[in-house]
């Protein structure tokens, strides 16, 4: 009994002591990020698929924000979905994702097709994928902190 114990205690200081790269808490932590305009048609179903160009592993997350506004020259960006509410009904910026895409689309009640383009062309994504176990150490509504956790510094543009 006193040698298995004596065996977990040195495996126990083994695991603690291992240090990974700009990591938290010893974890070595990766993140990828992109940014696309895209526009939202008729033609193309209200949504849009975009291959991330890099590894995704099975336990990571897909985080999508949308830019909402400009104001004082500074973009701000809202986590989505984001909802608009109209008279007719109601708009949802919306997005999927698996290990290889991420799907932006469209939904709600209001037709699509009446809106002002201002609400479907040149909509601005920026794509974020983190690993999973650090999702509930960083506010995910802020991409600046997000950005900062991560050490991302650039969204390279699609």
């Amino acid at each position: 009994m006193k040698r298995i114990l004596s065996i977990i205690t040195v495996f126990t200081l083994l695991l603690t002591s291992c240090e990974g790269e700009d990591g938290l808490d010893g974890a070595i932590i990766a993140s990828s990020a992109f940014e696309i305009e895209l526009d939202f048609t008729f033609a193309n179903n209200y949504e849009f698929v975009e291959p991330y160009g890099f590894e995704v592993l099975p336990t990571d997350v897909t985080l999508v924000y949308v830019l909402w506004e400009t104001l004082n020259g500074q973009d701000v960006w809202r986590l989505v979905p984001q909802t608009v509410q109209f008279d007719d009904g109601d708009l949802t910026y919306n997005y999927d994702f698996t290990q290889t895409d991420v799907r932006f689309f469209l939904d709600g009640s209001t037709d699509f097709s009446t809106l002002d383009d201002s609400y479907t062309l040149n909509q601005a994504f920026r794509v974020v994928v983190v690993p999973a176990d650090n999702l509930g150490r960083v506010d995910l509504s802020n991409i600046e902190t997000l950005s900062s956790f991560y050490g991302i510094t650039d969204f390279p543009k699609r």
